[in-house]
């Protein structure tokens, strides 16, 4: 197990480095906000840590995009529907989000807290280098959306410039 988790921390030293110096990063879903779970470097790094979809999968709402602001990625995209987990993250201040879902209150410990606004897809910068992440992609059909698609391709083109 000792070795396991040397090896991951090296990984992840590496690619902290890599970012730090100017390379880009993007992902989306859990393969990049929830991999490595125990490593808060990492987490550090991409800006969030999955916490949970409390109404699991299969749930339609809206990806509102914030449009103030002066990011391209967002330039010309307009709000969207989707169907798939809504994800709850615990989420780095120094994000600049890019689009939002609200969760709709319902039963549970967490109702105490209100109605919550969550974002979906943001930026920051590591260093010289730039992440990209976007909550969406449970099922690779959420990117048949125009939307979600074109999110994803200007994030990822954003992070590699």
């Amino acid at each position: 197990m000792q070795d396991d988790e040397e090896s991951i921390n090296d990984q992840v030293s590496s690619v902290l480095k890599a970012v730090a110096s100017g390379v880009g990063i993007a992902g989306c879903h859990g393969g990049m906000c929830d991999s490595f779970r125990n490593n808060t470097e990492w987490q550090f790094l991409t800006g969030s840590e999955w916490v949970a979809h409390p109404f699991n999968d299969g749930v339609e709402y809206e990806v509102n995009i914030v449009h103030s602001g002066s990011s391209p990625i967002v330039e010309g995209i307009q709000d969207f529907k989707v169907k798939s987990e809504q994800y709850y993250l615990h989420v780095d201040p120094a994000v600049d989000v890019l689009a939002t879902t609200t969760f709709v209150m319902s039963e549970g410990e967490h109702s105490a807290n209100g109605v919550i606004t969550m974002p979906v897809v943001y930026t920051k910068k590591w260093g010289k280098g730039k992440v990209f992440y976007n909550s969406l992609g449970h099922h690779a059909d959420v990117f048949d959306i125009p939307e979600a698609k074109e999110l994803m391709r200007k994030g990822f083109l954003w992070a590699a410039n």
